[in-house]
């Protein structure tokens, strides 16, 4: 495998991941900017409308048949979130050339034509969007955001999240807010795309059995040639200040069967370079089938169907989630209290460390394994002060000790403990 970059312009970046082991090439567009609560809805809203048509392919029939006609390549478009950071991402995915002996490098040329005008040539009348595709994504949009907590253990890890940064802009849903929809008009929505990628981060991803005479094809690439310097507005992994934390418990009502309780505890870390450190403690109390929370909250104490703990490195945020019914909420909170004090202690084994460390490093070496994992692994550097390719975060991992992780435990905060319960339930209060 070879990862290269280059940027092609200021604020545009062109990234080449040469790997042999796909029979397909994977090429990504990313648009980074700001979380912002006035732009948030609209920026959700531009990928649903780019998708519908560009200015060569005008509707979704014709982009779907261009791409049948590319031996069936794949398009796919989404939003997300990265800290301080909303990503629009577009993907298009078709056969690599080698497979195809007649073809002489027409289809990875055209996958990359094709993708860059669906991003940074779309279909405007009058210097708008589509009025027809606007009062549908709308529509479309408004599903979405409505059916957020159709997912209930996804809807209680957002919620948490949002409880503990609600007066930052990490707080804020990524698909936005229906109370948005009604001013979002063609005119407006179009005046939102071109502010976007006139000042937004460009990164580009060309994944696959590639060469560098490709950085040259899409360096001019006339939709790109049309595109200005700018300055990267990417806003990447600070050190937050440390500030006293008062654990707060917020309960919340919906029609669910089975109890979420998610805990989010803060990691006030004082160098990015504990991240590491970090990522070996959340496996140990709650990353794998042989994590303290589920061998004591699920096996033990059969409390829980489900128990564990995720990461969020951006944030330096630790969540624990248990699926549990609704009686059972105060000895789940016990009992997961215990366990932060336990590795507070150090009583947890070398083993577990090795063991730990083991799973993590296996996950890491399955990065190359999906093209789309390897790409968004090398996207999340853009992100980070301390830039590592794929062996030197093996190599990094493989360092932490246990005196590592329980520095790591010592610092660990419970910030805020959130509960799902049922509505005709009704617990407790907040407070």
């Amino acid at each position: 495998m070879l990862y290269k970059e280059k940027q092609i312009k200021e604020g545009i970046k062109l990234h080449l991941i040469k790997n042999e082991r796909f029979k397909t090439n994977l090429i990504a567009v990313f648009l980074t900017m700001p979380l912002e609560r006035e732009n948030i809805t609209k920026n959700a809203m531009i990928p649903m409308i780019l998708r519908r048509g560009s200015k060569n392919m005008p509707t979704q029939e014709d982009i779907s048949k261009n791409l049948e006609e590319m031996y069936g390549a794949i398009f796919d478009c989404g939003v997300e979130k990265k800290g301080e950071n909303h990503i629009l991402k577009f993907y298009l995915e078709s056969i690599n050339d080698e497979f195809l002996p007649e073809s002489q490098g027409k289809i990875l040329k055209e996958s990359i034509d094709k993708l860059l005008e669906i991003v940074f040539n779309p279909l405007v009348e009058n210097e708008e969007f589509n009025k027809q595709y606007i009062e549908q994504e709308k529509i479309n949009l408004k599903q979405i955001i409505e059916g957020r907590a159709d997912n209930k253990s996804r809807y209680a890890l957002d919620r948490c999240v949002e409880e503990m940064y609600k007066d930052t802009n990490y707080s804020l849903y990524k698909y936005g807010y229906v109370e948005d929809l009604e001013n979002i008009n063609a005119s407006n929505l179009y005046i939102s795309y071109k502010k976007i990628i006139e000042q937004c981060n460009i990164d580009i991803y060309v994944s696959g059995i590639v060469d560098e005479e490709i950085i040259k094809y899409i360096e001019e690439n006339n939709n790109l040639k049309n595109i200005n310097n700018r300055k990267s507005i990417i806003k990447k992994y600070e050190i937050e200040k440390e500030k006293p934390i008062k654990e707060k418990t917020i309960f919340e009502n919906l029609d669910v069967n089975q109890g979420k309780l998610i805990m989010g505890l803060k990691v006030p870390m004082q160098t990015e370079d504990k991240q590491y450190d970090t990522i070996i403690y959340n496996s140990i109390l709650g990353g794998s089938a042989n994590s303290k929370l589920f061998q004591n909250v699920r096996e033990k104490a059969s409390l829980a169907y489900t128990a564990n703990s995720s990461y969020i490195r951006m944030k330096n945020t630790i969540c624990i989630n248990c699926g549990i019914e609704f009686a059972n909420y105060e000895k789940a909170v016990e009992i997961i209290k215990t366990q932060l004090e336990e590795m507070k202690n150090g009583n947890f084994s070398e083993e577990d460390v090795e063991n730990a460390k083991r799973g993590y490093i296996s996950a890491i070496k399955s990065i190359e394994d999906e093209q789309d994992t390897e790409i968004m692994y090398y996207f999340g550097q853009e992100f980070t002060n301390i830039k590592l390719d794929i062996k030197g975060y093996e190599d990094r991992i493989a360092k932490v000790k246990k005196e590592d992780i329980i520095e790591i435990a010592k610092i660990v905060k419970i910030d805020t403990i959130y509960f799902l319960q049922d509505g005709s339930v009704k617990l407790q209060n907040n407070r």
